[in-house]
């Protein structure tokens, strides 16, 4: 786990993410300002290149461990280790080096030099960093689940708090995927006897670093899923209430044709017209849309048709909307989230 200064940059990031990375995030998803593809597009840009850029910084404050400062990989047996010392100690000796630093330089290496060739420091070194070796920790089990949980119950309550309303569901549930995944990987690598990093991609990269990268590009990807989950958001009960709607101006146009159709009919009924020389009615609504017809019952059935036709186009436009947009909403959170935590 990570220790007091990298928990207290953790925190520093969240507060960095919330208050102005989401801000300037949720600007550029604000609707009408670009497309909609081009908005997530560039939403996810920003907030990768905007982590990348912050955990850039922050690697390059915390300086070389003590594998790359030696110029060995994690694979490295002591005598690789012994000779590479040697050529660096000669190198970077205050008596041959007029550099202003060359003291604490070669104090860095020696210190280096004297963990990895202990394999218990190296061990230490390897999952808890460099405050490993300072404060004397060593691997226990249940100290280990103990910080664990106090950590991820720790976020787990942050991000229920930052994801709670109705637009925030989906983001709420790629936040604690997220959260579950990255509880997964930490486990896997702290109770691995060996490092699980491929050491032809990774050979300087220890257990510690990779942990610490995790718990650095969370609250990036928390904010994220905040900021895409509540553009992504597709409100279904709206829609609904649109289609029912739609199905209720359907039933009035069905009743005020039949309506018709009744009165007309009673009218041949009672006066015996034939319908010939009857007036004719155009179709309500768009009259370049359906034909002139006439008002007879026949015309009258006509009219139903072509209304019923109108009606149905929008019915069926109104489920196409639903099934499209909730589907999509589905979907496209899920890749978001997949994309977002790989970036």
């Amino acid at each position: 786990m990570s220790g007091q200064g990298d928990d207290l940059d953790g925190l520093t990031g969240f507060f960095f993410y919330m208050f102005i990375v989401h801000p300037a995030t949720a600007w550029i998803l604000r609707p009408g300002r670009f497309e909609r593809k081009k908005s997530i597009m560039y939403a996810i840009g920003f907030l990768a290149a905007l982590a990348a850029i912050k955990t850039g910084v922050s690697m390059q404050a915390k300086g070389p461990n003590n594998y790359k400062l030696l110029g060995v990989t994690r694979e490295s047996n002591p005598l690789e280790i012994k000779r590479a010392y040697r050529k660096l100690s000669v190198t970077l000796h205050p008596d041959k080096n007029p550099s202003p630093t060359a003291s604490d330089d070669f104090d860095a290496v020696k210190k280096a030099y004297d963990v990895l060739m202990d394999m218990e420091f190296r061990e230490v070194y390897n999952k808890f960093g460099q405050d490993g070796i300072d404060s004397n920790k060593r691997f226990d089990e249940t100290q280990f689940f103990m910080e664990l949980g106090i950590f991820y119950l720790t976020w787990g309550m942050m991000a229920y708090v930052l994801t709670l309303g109705k637009k925030s569901g989906d983001a709420r549930q790629w936040t604690f995927t997220g959260l579950i995944i990255m509880l997964v990987i930490e486990i896997s690598i702290m109770t691995s006897q060996t490092n699980p990093l491929p050491s032809s991609l990774f050979p300087t990269w220890t257990e510690y670093e990779c942990i610490w990268l995790l718990h650095s590009l969370f609250p990036a990807f928390m904010n994220g899923c905040r900021s895409l989950g509540s553009y992504l958001y597709v409100d279904l009960d709206k829609q609904t209430r649109q289609l029912l709607l739609a199905l209720q101006e359907q039933n009035k146009d069905i009743l005020l044709v039949l309506r018709d159709v009744q009165i007309g009919t009673q009218a041949i009924q009672a006066n015996g017209v034939s319908g010939v020389g009857a007036p004719r009615v155009a179709v309500a609504g768009n009259a370049s849309a359906a034909p002139m017809v006439g008002a007879t019952a026949t015309g009258k059935i006509r009219e139903m048709q072509h209304r019923l036709q109108a009606s149905n186009s929008q019915v069926t436009q109104a489920v196409k909307d639903i099934k499209i947009d909730g589907n999509k909403s589905s979907s496209m959170g899920f890749y978001v989230m997949i994309i977002g935590y790989i970036a």
